[in-house]
This record gives C-alpha cells, sequence and structure tokens, in this order.
C-alpha cells in the first residue's frame, strides 16, 4: 500500500506514466499486488465479515483516502478564483499560465508521456502590463514583464531591443493565446 501512494505522490514530480516507465519493475508489481489484496479483501469480508478483517479494511480504507486527498489537492476546490488563462504551445511542452485573483499565477507546463510540472510565482497588472513580483518560471525563458492585448487575445513576451516596445506581431514563442475557460 505504501508503493501505490508513492507512486501517486511523483504525479508532483514532473508525472507518474514517466515513472511508470522508468520503475516498471517495481510499480507494476506494487500495483498487481495492491489490486489482488483488495480483491482479496472483499472476498474474505463478504466471507467472514468485518470483524475478521478489520486491519485490512483500515488498511484499503487509507490507501483510497490518501489517493481522494491528493486529488483534492490538484483540484480548484481550494484556490482562488481564476481570472485569466493563456497557452503557449511549443514543439516539446505546452505551457499554461493561470492568473488568479489573489494575485498568484501558475505556470502549468505539460509535455510528452504525462510529463507535468506545476510552477507558482505572484504577479500585478498595471494598465495592459503584467508584472511578475515572483515569476513562475526556474529561467529567463518568461521575462518579469508582459503585455496583455485582449483586443487580439494575446499576452506578448518580447521586446524590441533597439525601441524597447513589446512586439505585438503573433509569431511562434512570442505570445500566449487568451483561452475563453478561464472562468
Amino acid at each position: 500500500m505504501t508503493g501505490i501512494v508513492s507512486w501517486i505522490i511523483t504525479d508532483f514530480y514532473g508525472g507518474m506514466f514517466i515513472y511508470l516507465l522508468s520503475y516498471k519493475l517495481i510499480i507494476l508489481p506494487v500495483i498487481l499486488i495492491y489490486i489482488f489484496s483488495l480483491t482479496q479483501t472483499v472476498i474474505s469480508m463478504c466471507k467472514t465479515g468485518f470483524k475478521y478483517n478489520k486491519i485490512k479494511i483500515v488498511s484499503h480504507s487509507t490507501v483510497i483516502l490518501a489517493v481522494i486527498s491528493l486529488n483534492l489537492f490538484h483540484s480548484e476546490i481550494f484556490k482562488s478564483k481564476k481570472i485569466l488563462k493563456a497557452s503557449l504551445i511549443d514543439d516539446l511542452f505546452i505551457y499554461t499560465l493561470i492568473f488568479r485573483k489573489n494575485g498568484s499565477v501558475e505556470n502549468q507546463i505539460e509535455g510528452a508521456f504525462g510529463y507535468s510540472e506545476e510552477i507558482k510565482g505572484k504577479y500585478l497588472i498595471k494598465n495592459d502590463t503584467i508584472i511578475f513580483t515572483k515569476k513562475p518560471y526556474d529561467n529567463d525563458w518568461l521575462p518579469d514583464t508582459l503585455l496583455l492585448d485582449k483586443n487580439v487575445n494575446a499576452i506578448f513576451l518580447h521586446r524590441d531591443k533597439s525601441t524597447g516596445q513589446f512586439i505585438t506581431e503573433k509569431r511562434w514563442l512570442n505570445y500566449f493565446e487568451i483561452k475563453d475557460d478561464a472562468k
């Protein structure tokens, strides 16, 4: 049961499917043993009742409760309301910026084979400019100031080096496309 919970926790570190491929000789037997154990517990409980299977039922209930708790942690229930959502798709990843009402921003990165990562930050919006007070990225790929242009449904990233003005032409890897499903 610890193996199942450990595997589910790997979702916080880049994705369950990648770890399944990497550690399949460890994870697959653990999953199969857990399914066998759960099936055996249900059959045993039907034959002998709850009294003789308390430990097994408590153990399986703990795992199921852990799975539910981790899914609740990842859900939108405990987070601030979304005010803006925008995505940028390159050849390897999909970057989604989710701006929340409380001033927090999430950069959700999704890649091949179920890879996922979430980097949190803070932001301020001044007129049509988004300023990151804490950048939602761990390197200089995402600048600390972006241009919000709702007329063309885009958040522009790059500035012209000679003028310092944002480049507002939609080009590859120059903008995040604003999505309508932010609410």
